[in-house]
């Protein structure tokens, strides 16, 4: 049959269900929480070339659907009918991003020819390295984070590398888990490979192959059509992560927008300098690397609901990726808690759009969602590790409705894991696990309330990680007068005192001890002082909204469970009815930003891009603590250039400085 506009559709939708089947296959397969309740996977079917046109409608992270296998497809020589290659490697090809993420990739072959290739990746729930689950800020090298597997065959010609596999068991926390799952991975590619196949069969070789180029040209188009409605200009936006690492500065990423006719520009100038722990992105400057632009996949499939997601959407966008910067590292840099940049990379591109159509999109999102594992004996002394799933926030509000609750924008393909299976499964007892009251943002439509989770621990020598900590100081920003969201909190109940954790990610804990964590709040949308005095009361009754916040954030009294009329007059008589700026992002960002402006941050990129990179998160800590110690107010140009000399003569082995 021929190629035409509605056998294109049917061929998208054949690929489409494909890449489903392979899904579902990995999530009722797998061994771990992690990918069968969580869906931390992806899976894809690629082009020759590696270009992703296939991804599941339903299942896993979207992620991945605009990514590009071709780097890492080239390091493997050749290819024979019944390979399976591997990697976790996140400096070879770029394509896993951190070591817990193991890829899998399968040549198709028809006639002798690689026509396409079956792929994904799994979260495993630990690779080894120097802590339970394999991830922590305070990681210092990618060394540290677990095995590391190069580019190879694990299967070729059918016949599993025993070797290589021995070498992957031995060296992890869980390894029957760990295979359970791998196997769970080959069992999907197995299944796209058939799949393909039954396509082939109907629709010919021939039309298959220009139906890949014709369904990537096609989302193309599309993004393309929807990017001409977007207004030409230059917008930016930051975002901050509380810590760059423990203790430290805020951790900033920092995009300038540039729209012009059907195409986008990305400029991550301005962001941090790659860090001294793990919130590295390796992205290998690629300009379209999936996780720079899965912002851009977001924001344009809000716009279009009908968008095809794949390679194709992000031909339009291009992104600029400083090497040496937390956007762009280099090796041996940790890079675990990348998802935590990738969060504030997406809250940032979500913030330079909202300026440019403030009408057509939400408030940030929290960028805070702590993924909660656990290392514990049971009690036949066996050792358990286990995912107990996600605790972050909703969406922010949006132009005509409220954020979802508890899951949404960012970290909405993360799935809860039901208490029911994590008791089950794991020797711990949940003493509470919901929605939090008081979280979200205020505003005409209020944020997306967080989540909070509490668990009692009943074995010695339990280690606890709560990776991607964040949004304990800064808050999730609300937009047009909707105000931002609750701060997170991550604390140990031990002998009736309350022992706070801040960002740290791991701590070590008690029989005894309850673990306390809740997620950041969404922002709000729009003016408080709009939303209607029912809805106020329907939160209240629900237990969203306290009577507290609905008189001092809403202007909303309330008497015996009802509506106080007068009061609620009177109230809202005294609150703002424009609002003041663009974004409320809370009390401590405006406070930092205060200090460290625009102009403070563009000196100190400059200043930071001329050093060596393994000098630059030192050197920003220099420059943050002299900054914070100088007591005069001097012009800010000579303040820090005042500072940048200092350094200099102080660490004369920085030979690369110049100016």
């Amino acid at each position: 049959m021929a190629i035409d506009g509605r056998n294109l559709q049917i061929l998208a939708n054949y690929c489409a269900a494909a890449a489903d089947a392979m899904a579902f296959t990995l999530m009722r397969t797998a061994h771990s929480t992690f990918v069968k309740e969580t869906e931390d996977f992806s899976c894809q079917i690629v082009s020759r070339d590696g270009l992703a046109f296939a991804s599941p409608r339903s299942f896993g992270a979207p992620w991945y659907s605009g990514i590009d296998y071709g780097p890492v497809l080239a390091l493997i020589d050749s290819y024979q009918d019944g390979d399976i290659c591997i990697t976790n490697d996140s400096y070879a090809g770029n394509v896993a991003t951190h070591s817990p993420d193991i890829h899998i990739w399968k040549p198709v072959f028809h006639g002798g020819e690689i026509v396409c290739f079956v792929v994904g990746h799994i979260h495993n729930t630990d690779v080894g390295g120097a802590v339970p689950a394999s991830l922590s800020r305070s990681l210092t090298d990618i060394v540290q984070e677990g095995i590391r597997i190069p580019p190879l065959k694990i299967v070729r010609n059918g016949e599993l590398n025993e070797e290589v596999a021995r070498i992957m068991r031995l060296n992890v926390r869980a390894p029957e888990q760990n295979w359970g799952d791998f196997k769970a991975q080959i069992a999907s590619v197995n299944v796209g490979e058939r799949k393909i196949h039954d396509i082939i069969a109907r629709f010919g070789i021939e039309d298959f192959l220009q139906g890949i180029a014709g369904i990537l040209d096609y989302a193309e188009a599309q993004a393309r059509s929807i990017i001409t409605t977007i207004p030409d200009g230059e917008y930016f936006y930051a975002d901050f992560a509380d810590e760059d690492g423990e203790g430290g500065f805020p951790c900033r990423v920092a995009i300038t927008l540039r729209v012009s006719g059907d195409t986008l520009e990305l400029d991550y100038t301005g962001s941090d300098p790659q860090l001294a722990s793990s919130l590295n992105m390796p992205t290998g400057g690629r300009e379209r690397h999936p996780l720079a632009l899965v912002g851009v996949t977001y924001v344009l499939a809000t716009l279009d609901r009908n968008l095809l997601l794949n390679a194709g959407t992000l031909r339009p966008t291009r992104a600029i990726l400083p090497p040496g910067t937390v956007m762009n590292c280099e090796a041996p840099a940790a890079v675990g808690m990348r998802s935590l940049t990738c969060a504030l990379s997406q809250i940032a591109t979500l913030g330079v759009f909202s300026q440019a159509i403030p009408e057509r999109l939400p408030a940030n999102s929290p960028g805070g969602n702590s993924i909660m594992n656990i290392r514990t004996t049971d009690s036949a002394n066996r050792s358990v590790v286990a995912s107990l799933g996600p605790v972050g926030g909703g969406a922010g509000g949006t132009p005509r409705h409220d954020g979802p609750d508890g899951s949404g924008g960012l970290s909405a393909f993360l799935k809860n894991t039901p208490i029911e299976i994590n008791e089950a499964e794991v020797p711990i007892h949940f003493h509470r696990y919901g929605l939090a009251a008081d979280s979200a943002g205020a505003g005409r439509f209020r944020g997306g309330l967080a989540t909070e989770m509490a668990f009692e621990v009943f074995a010695p020598n339990t280690t606890v990680t709560a990776r991607n900590r964040n949004r304990s100081v800064f808050a999730s920003a609300g937009v047009l007068g909707g105000e931002s969201g609750g701060l997170s909190h991550f604390r140990t109940l031990r002998n009736g005192t309350a022992i706070e954790h801040g960002n740290t990610d791991v701590i070590h804990c008690q029989p005894g001890d309850i673990v306390e964590v809740r997620g950041p709040g969404a922002g709000g949308y729009g003016l408080p002082l709009e939303r209607d005095v029912q809805q106020v009361l329907a939160d209240v009754r629900c237990g969203f909204v306290s009577e507290r916040v609905a008189r001092d954030s809403y202007g909303v009294a309330l008497r015996d469970g009802e509506v106080d009329a007068a009061a609620t007059a009177r109230l809202r008589m005294e609150m703002p009815s424009v609002a003041a700026q663009h974004f409320d992002h809370g009390a401590a960002r405006t406070a930092f930003e205060a200090v460290w402006t625009p102009e403070r941050y563009r000196l100190l990129t400059a200043f930071l891009a001329a050093a060596p990179v393994s000098w630059r998160h030192f050197l920003k800590q220099q420059v943050f603590n002299a900054v914070a110690a100088e007591r005069d107010t001097p012009p800010l140009d000579v303040q820090m250039q005042t500072i940048f000399d200092q350094l200099k003569q102080r660490y004369p082995a920085m030979t690369n400085i110049r100016g």
